[in-house]
């Protein structure tokens, strides 16, 4: 039987997360709200929500779960080529409610999209307050590509990203993972498995080492943390990567 969150208590713990479903695979929760206590509580505990319009707030945590480490970025040969040939700049926070409305956009073969006009707002709350952050790809004027994630003690929790030219995610995610490791960041978390993602150097843990690992890592800030130069001096030529 699914724990049942209590809507009016946002600092309520979760369940124990080996408590998840097999099938589908890591569904904890049902119910509650995202307010940004309940958010940040949930993904320092290795819980995230996902869901669609027609249901209630379900929560997730599968096992095993999707991990990169910000030193293990894979970056093929034409990836690397496609860096060097483009013109496009990079920034931090320039955009970030432009990015989750273009990472909401119902994708090829979908009619629908998981990132909710209420799961929109919850983010932009916690960018807001300085928990979540985005990484931005322009093509002069135009954003072209990005992601967005929530930033906890020294690890970022990756939720989604688009591209409307060919690479320019993969660029946002090579830029991030750069940057998350001069800045001290330990782990980037990918949620779930993908090939896309194994391609770029994703690799799948246990949930139990997992959660062992963001115990540690939510409660230890990174050496620096620059999230706050999100201006115009953030934005960089893709080729200086």
């Amino acid at each position: 039987m699914l724990f049942i969150l209590d809507p009016n208590n946002p600092e309520a713990d979760f369940p124990p997360v080996d408590q998840a479903e097999t099938e589908p695979d890591g569904l904890l929760a049902v119910g509650g709200d995202l307010s940004t206590p309940r958010l940040l509580k949930a993904y320092a505990s290795g819980i995230f929500p996902w869901y669609s319009d027609e249901q209630p707030i379900l929560w997730w945590s599968p096992n095993p779960r999707t991990v990169l480490l910000p030193g293990k970025m894979k970056i093929s040969r034409s990836l690397r080529k496609s860096i060097r040939s483009s013109n496009f700049t990079l920034s931090i926070d320039q955009a970030f409610p432009d990015v989750v409305t273009a990472c909401a956009a119902p994708r090829q073969k979908q009619s629908e999209t998981w990132i909710t006009q209420e799961m929109q707002q919850a983010y932009l709350n916690l960018f807001q307050q300085q928990h979540a952050h985005s990484i931005e790809v322009w093509d002069g004027e135009e954003l072209v590509g990005g992601l967005y994630g929530v930033a906890i003690g020294s690890v970022f929790f990756g939720e989604s990203m688009f591209s409307r030219r060919s690479d320019a995610s993969k660029i946002a995610l090579v830029f991030l993972s750069r940057q998350l490791l001069a800045w001290g960041y330990n782990l980037i978390d990918c949620q779930v498995y993908s090939e896309h993602l194994a391609s770029l150097g994703a690799e799948e843990i246990e949930r139990a080492d997992f959660c062992a690992r963001l115990l540690e890592l939510c409660n230890k800030g990174p050496d620096s943390n620059s999230w706050s130069i999100g201006d115009k001096s953030a934005i960089t030529a893709v080729k200086d990567l």
